[in-house]
């Protein structure tokens, strides 16, 4: 059994899971939907926290670049639809934030489990982001990834920004 099939977590050539969603507007999203388009789903824990605004505010700074290059973003958190409609319109998001209250597709993607904190054990969302290709199937899965600098390093990775 691989790490990946213990973790649940996705690995590179895996189909990712489908989904629907609601977003900030309370509107259903599609995984499906995306299908011929490279797409970037990022899971973070909690909106208008200092790391999880920064992180996007970051996707939102760098959108234009990322869909002049064929991405599109998804942000993912188990907060309920009208703390995302604060979020995005307080910070001028650019991109869906879709509601996972019951977090089947943060777990669906491995981006659900075990956390330490302070010593303390507990489940939780681990900040996770998942780059699709446009037949659906991972093509990089970043876990435990720092908000701070992330979205930079995620352009590195993608051969983005080669520096």
């Amino acid at each position: 059994m691989s790490a990946a099939e213990k973790t649940g977590r996705l690995a590179i050539g895996d189909v990712a899971p489908e989904f629907t969603l609601k977003d900030s507007a309370g509107s259903e999203v599609t995984l499906s939907s995306f299908r011929g388009q490279k797409t970037i789903v990022y899971f973070y824990p909690a909106a208008s926290t200092p790391g999880c605004t920064k992180q996007a505010c970051d996707f939102r700074d760098s959108i234009e670049s990322l869909k002049s290059l064929g991405y599109q973003v998804l942000g993912v958190s188990p907060d309920g639809v009208a703390k995302l409609e604060k979020f995005a319109a307080k910070e001028e998001l650019n991109f869906p934030l879709l509601s996972d209250e019951d977090h089947a597709v943060a777990e669906a993607y491995g981006a659900w489990g075990e956390k330490k904190n302070y010593g303390r054990i507990y489940e939780g969302l681990i900040r996770s982001t998942i780059v699709l290709d446009e037949e659906g199937k991972v093509s990089l899965a970043q876990y435990n990834v720092r908000a701070t600098g992330h979205v930079a390093k995620l352009r590195r990775d993608l051969g983005i920004d080669p520096k």
